[in-house]
């Protein structure tokens, strides 16, 4: 146990504690209700429903996070609860990050989506959270947001038998301002998350409180929030003002008509008129770089009326991209990288082509962290939190096998260069080699003290390097699978690993905002890349080997100078940006990002050449066939779509 967070979490003290190196939430319930049985039943219960859900959008707990604890010389008894912790801000401390400037309509509508799933599978469990409110919504750095605090989650079945008077009395749980009027009478029902929901976006959408008065009034029950939201549409403020109906029967159903009205919802533009201040919905991508007068890799300073830059300090959100990052995969029929070099050549303004889904494939039975297309081109590799990895036939969509071992969430995958060896790291601490072509296992490597995160094989198949929450790289001799190094010298969890060209360089990206470089013949650092404000989620190197481009929860990606480490152009969006991957030429980029777009770079230039819009989701991950003419990518599911590249961009 390292220290408080807080004493004033509804029944519980929520305190930082480690297991081993890895941060968790220790909660453990106050002093004057252990022999409370309501407070004792209300705090077991946040154990039982998160054990339950598994899904990015939710603090991960294990079923036996529950447990009691007996201090010595005391006959008092200790509840507790250990789960994941999530390093990022609520969205109350988010808004004060931001100077509580209003959200634009196009986060909005992102949040909501992805809190309206998250309440599916809380409610298809039978389950609805009850205190839905800014202060209990997480933000991830790769822009899930996570609802947090299911410690007043109440079964239906319950709620409705004490409606009908065939059990005791349900405890009342009230937050002001986002709590409805049938919970202020103990008689919540499913739709009262609803509510909750829609006050906690005009509080993000107006930089109000809804109790406000400028915007609530509380003598006839009204909300006049609309004249302090001029940003979004009248169709989004309509579904909002359904949310906060006050009868709940006015209110959405079920959360699958909530989504519904969102798909729906789809179909309206979002609103592109932005007041000073808030975050654009125009997208224009800007380049800062070096410039006469300019020290190298300074920022140039950008107004505040460019489309697409907010004007205020970026966020500083928390949680590594990897920690229960659920991926789908996604395959995209691109047409080669060339199809966006030319298309860049011929016209200098951004094309935007939607995503169809064509087809998904089933097997999964949990969120998919990771893939890889092997070299032939013909097979994807997909690793999950079930435990387990697949091994696809990209044509028939079939699943070929099946590999079992890790008894943890599979994080991360690589492929030798020959496409002979697979290679898995888990959060189970362990790195597994497998042969592909029967699937036997042929090692499994210890000495991580974390969950492995990441890793990369050099390009001659000889060396094997892996970074960990630990917040170390370990590298590896292939052929004799052992240990040969460890590297030190990062502060955060490591994210990413890649392998210069030549094999004697080795970039890693890490949750402390910045990148190393190292030399793999001395296993010394040799520089540290600085810039980031936010957390690194990727890095890759150019053919040439004297280029590192990374990714950032801060909405950037940086394009590094190798040799003198320094920053020489910064592209800017308006979303956390994920996975990146580099053509074989080095001049083509393609980023993935928590809006859910995949962009298509120009590197020389710095050129946003294409957008692919639709997919509906953040983009956690993806992989490129050999070919350039498929992407497995994905975010939050336990399916694989199918998309293909649209021809009329081509």
């Amino acid at each position: 146990m390292m220290r408080l967070l807080s004493d004033k979490s509804g029944f519980g003290k929520v305190y930082e504690a480690f297991e081993r190196s890895v941060p968790k939430i220790l909660k453990i319930l106050k002093d004057s209700y252990s022999n409370n049985e309501k407070a004792v039943e209300l705090f077991q219960q946040e154990a039982v429903v998160l054990s339950q859900l598994r899904h990015s959008g939710i603090p991960a707990i294990e079923p036996d996070g529950y447990f009691q604890y007996k201090p010595r010389h005391t006959g008092d008894v200790l509840h507790c609860i250990v789960m994941e912790k999530i390093d990022g801000p609520n969205l109350r401390e988010w808004m004060r990050q931001q100077g509580n400037h209003p959200i634009g309509e196009k986060q909005a509508r992102q949040w909501m989506r992805q809190l309206a799933e998250i309440l599916h599978l809380v409610h298809q469990r039978n389950y609805f959270h009850r205190d839905i409110k800014p202060e209990n919504i997480m933000l991830r750095s790769n822009g899930q947001v996570v609802l947090v605090d299911f410690g007043a989650a109440r079964e239906m079945t319950y709620t409705y038998l004490a409606q009908l008077g065939k059990t005791g009395g349900i405890t009342r749980i009230s937050s002001a301002g986002y709590t409805p009027p049938e919970q202020e009478k103990g008689q919540a029902v499913p739709q009262s998350d609803f509510y909750a929901l829609g006050c906690t976006f005009i509080y993000l959408l107006t930089g109000k409180q809804p109790t406000d008065s400028e915007m609530y009034d509380s003598l006839n029950n009204e909300f006049h929030w609309r004249p302090f939201a001029p940003q979004i549409t009248p169709a989004f403020a309509d579904l909002i003002d359904r949310l906060i109906a006050p009868k709940a029967s006015s209110r959405p159903r079920d959360t699958r008509a909530l989504l519904d009205s969102l798909r729906e919802l789809d179909q309206t533009p979002v609103n592109t008129t932005t007041p000073t201040l808030i975050q654009s919905t125009a997208f224009q991508p800007i380049i800062a770089s070096t410039t006469p007068g300019t020290a190298a890799g300074a920022s140039v300073q950008v107004s505040a009326q460019v489309p697409g830059y907010l004007a205020i300090p970026p966020h500083k959100p928390g949680l590594k991209r990897w920690v229960w990052g659920g991926t789908i995969a996604l395959l995209l029929a691109l047409g080669g990288y060339g199809v966006w070099q030319v298309a860049g050549r011929q016209d200098s303004s951004v094309v935007t082509q939607a995503i169809t889904i064509d087809r998904s494939l089933l097997g999964h039975t949990s969120f998919i962290n990771t893939e890889v297309i092997a070299p032939d081109g013909k097979t994807l590799i997909s690793g999950s939190a079930d435990n387990t990895i697949r091994i696809w036939d990209m044509t028939s969509g079939q699943t070929l096998r099946t590999l079992a071992g890790h008894t943890s969430f599979v994080n991360a995958l690589t492929l030798t260069p020959d496409g002979k060896t697979l290679i898995s790291g888990s959060a189970d601490r362990t790195i597994k080699i497998w042969d592909l072509s029967t699937g036997s296992l042929r090692h499994t490597l210890l000495g991580h003290t974390g969950y492995v995160n990441t890793l990369d094989v050099s390009p001659d198949g000889q060396v094997l390097a892996s970074g960990s929450a630990d917040s170390t790289i370990k590298i590896w001799d292939l052929p004799t699978a052992k240990l040969t190094h460890t590297l030190t010298g990062h502060t955060g969890f490591v994210n990413s690993v890649v392998f210069s060209p030549d094999g004697q360089t080795l970039i890693s990206g890490s949750t402390d905002r910045t990148l190393k470089a190292w030399n793999l013949a001395t296993a010394a650092e040799e520089k540290t890349l600085s810039g980031h404000t936010g957390f690194v989620n990727a890095v890759v190197i150019t053919p040439d080997g004297e280029t590192a481009i990374s990714s950032s929860a801060d909405k950037t990606i940086r394009i590094w100078n190798l040799s003198d480490g320094q920053s020489v152009r910064t592209l800017l969006g308006e979303s956390f940006f994920n996975p990146l991957w580099l053509s074989p030429d080095g001049q083509t980029l393609v980023s993935g990002s928590s809006d859910g777009v995949v962009q298509i770079w120009n590197i020389p230039t710095g050129e946003l050449l294409q957008k692919l819009t639709g997919y509906g989701s953040d983009i956690r991950h993806f992989a490129i066939s050999p070919d350039w003419k498929t992407i497995a990518s994905g975010s939050g599911g336990h399916d694989i779509k199918i998309w293909k590249f649209p021809r009329s961009a081509q």
